[in-house]
């Protein structure tokens, strides 16, 4: 599972990043880095590199860099557009180990962060955040997810330290193969999220981050 591309080689980062990239030795701990800086709500795109710099990210952002991130330990840098209706789409850095699917994710929600690596498959990961994919008028509003992005064959645009063009990535998320959750009919039979599940799901959130009636 080593990855040998060049854009992952010492020599495309400063000896600064590179210390910061050693301390995360686990996906648990690029987690734990992502979960240590603000959510932005900044109408732009960081690269990992702009991510360390400024210490701050939202969900696109930090799936790259979590992607990044899991690149240096050995892992295919994966990330999952979660797609959702009335409601901002949800980036994942993805991961396997023994086989089974994990995730590390920055979110401005409790309930959209880090997977264990314990799924089956990738609908099973996905599946497991249903409950807290939810809007602000509590309408629980996921529904499908898009098959893996393979960065490394975004590596000529320089994903990891340039800002520049990561308009090509998020388009081409848009245009990948994606995969329906539910039904019509179990869309229709969905019960809302309930007040104490809501109000939990969004300790701590960045009001300026939630989804206003466009998606960011």
């Amino acid at each position: 599972m080593t990855d040998n591309n060049r854009a992952g080689a010492p020599d495309h980062w400063t000896e600064e990043e590179l210390q910061l990239f050693a301390c995360l030795r686990s996906p648990g701990e690029i987690q734990a880095f992502l979960d240590s800086i603000p959510y932005s709500a900044d109408p732009i795109y960081r690269s990992p590199r702009s991510v360390m710099r400024d210490r701050k990210a939202h969900c696109f952002d930090g799936a790259l860099f979590g992607a990044a991130a899991l690149r240096r330990l050995g892992h295919p840098p994966l990330i999952v557009d979660m797609q959702a209706v009335r409601d901002d789409d949800h980036l994942l850095a993805v991961f396997k180990r023994d086989g089974r699917w994990g995730a590390v994710a920055k979110s401005n929600f409790v309930g959209l962060r880090f997977r264990e690596p314990i799924y089956r498959s990738l609908r099973e990961l996905v599946i497991s955040y249903f409950d807290a994919y939810y809007n602000l008028e509590s309408e629980k509003s996921l529904r499908g997810y898009t098959t893996p992005l393979d960065l490394r064959r975004m590596d000529s645009l320089n994903w990891m330290t340039s800002d520049e063009r990561l308009e090509i990535v998020a388009d081409r998320l848009d245009h990948i193969r994606s995969y329906r959750l539910l039904t019509d009919k179990m869309i229709e039979q969905l019960v809302p999220v309930d007040k104490r599940t809501y109000d939990a799901g969004m300790l701590g959130v960045n009001p300026d981050g939630l989804y206003k009636g466009e998606k960011h």
